[in-house]
């Protein structure tokens, strides 16, 4: 008996299962694998993995939803580390010094975002870098000494902490971006990335639209540094305002999947996991082939880690049709 396509729909809730079940096996596996093992490594290199998964997700909001190449993160990163480790070694509880490094780095964002986004394309993130190196020139000025946790913060140091934290950022930011899409805001921030003049004439406020992906882009970014300076017992106050982590951020999304929500968390674990053993490996030249294998990734696969996924649904359903 052959196969018609009247058929076909019958393959279809199976397959629309197959994603929250995916991320269902991704959260336990995170949940209970560091558990079982039980060991520093492992517990840094989940950290590494969500801090890496919120930071590429942040960047996403603005880069891959809104369509502005950002090349400044790393000043509300920084913005988000200095204001959390400020308020919190001076007795503000954690949680509500992060919440104020959050809402700084926004604010920030908020600040520095009419002006820039005057600008367009290459001047937009040469624009957006050149305010980041400001602001990280201007703390290591000020700031010229190792920040250090005090002794009894050391004493009751614990990693698995930092983890679980991480994870619930992690979990925060990818869900932020998933509401993002599924709000009223959606059409008109993907517009604005498909084309400013189009979406201006159909009646679209674009600059409303971009200062809204900046902000929770900056927020999440933010908050990804205030965890940062959780975990770190000492680093220079200038250290989270390198571009590394801009463009770790940016090749995190890019590798996973440009725009798309599961992208930036398949792009974080593919990212933390790479790096760490290229090196623990091949400690002189790590860089190097990364840097390759993330210019391969991008020729090859436009559309990301993800693009293997989609190509494999595609060939499945030619499979079932014939």
């Amino acid at each position: 008996m052959k196969t018609t396509s009247r058929q076909l729909p019958s393959f279809k809730p199976s397959r629309r299962w197959l994603t929250p079940g995916a991320i269902a096996v991704l959260l336990a596996f995170a949940v209970v694998f560091p558990q079982q093992v039980a060991k520093d490594n492992v517990w840094n290199l989940f950290f590494l993995m969500c801090l890496g998964i919120a930071m590429g997700q942040s960047w996403n909001m603005l880069g891959g939803f809104a369509g502005q190449t950002s090349l400044g993160h790393a000043a509300f990163f920084g913005i988000g580390a200095i204001i959390t480790r400020v308020l919190w070694f001076h007795g503000t509880p954690f949680f509500l010094a992060l919440i104020v490094g959050g809402v700084a780095a926004a604010t920030f964002a908020m600040i520095i975002g009419a002006p820039t986004f005057r600008l367009r394309g290459a001047y937009f993130a040469i624009g957006t870098l050149a305010v980041a190196e400001v602001l990280r020139i201007t703390i290591a000025q000020n700031q010229p000494y190792i920040s250090t946790m005090p002794g009894s913060m050391i004493a009751e140091y614990n990693l698995p902490s930092r983890y679980w934290l991480a994870l619930g950022l992690a979990i925060a930011t990818t869900g932020a971006a998933y509401m993002l899409l599924r709000s009223r805001w959606s059409l008109g921030i993907l517009g604005v990335r498909e084309d400013e003049e189009a979406a201006q004439a159909t009646g679209v406020h674009v600059l409303r639209h971009k200062l809204l992906a900046l902000g929770l882009s900056a927020v999440f970014m933010g908050l990804a540094g205030g965890v940062f300076a959780f975990k770190q017992i000492s680093y220079y106050p200038e250290a989270p305002f390198f571009p590394t982590f801009t463009f770790e951020a940016l090749m995190i999304a890019y590798i996973g999947g440009l725009g798309t929500v599961s992208g930036p968390v398949i792009g974080g674990i593919f990212f933390v996991v790479v790096r760490e053993r290229l090196a623990a490996n091949l400690t002189d030249v790590h860089q190097v082939i990364f840097g390759a294998l993330f210019v391969v990734i991008v020729l090859l696969l436009p559309g990301g880690l993800l693009e293997i996924w989609d190509r494999s649904k595609r060939l499945a359903l030619r499979v079932i049709r014939r």
